[in-house]
């Protein structure tokens, strides 16, 4: 779950630089493209599955144990 937070927290906070360089002086340097987004909402769903199924596939073979 770690690398899930860690993973969106960076997306989130590149995402934040981007607009703060969009907002200021140097507009183009900020350019937040419809595919840069999408790009980053399919990361963060990904990840979110992935650890969904990690961690059910962990918690079931740590039941096995004695």
């Amino acid at each position: 779950m770690y690398v899930t937070w860690l993973a969106a927290e960076y997306l989130a906070e590149r995402v934040r630089q981007r607009i703060g360089a969009m907002l200021g002086d140097r507009a183009e340097a900020g350019a937040l493209s419809l595919e840069w987004i999408v790009i980053a909402v399919a990361v963060v769903a990904a990840a979110g599955v992935a650890a969904a199924l990690f961690s059910k596939a962990i918690r079931a073979e740590a039941g096995k144990l004695p």
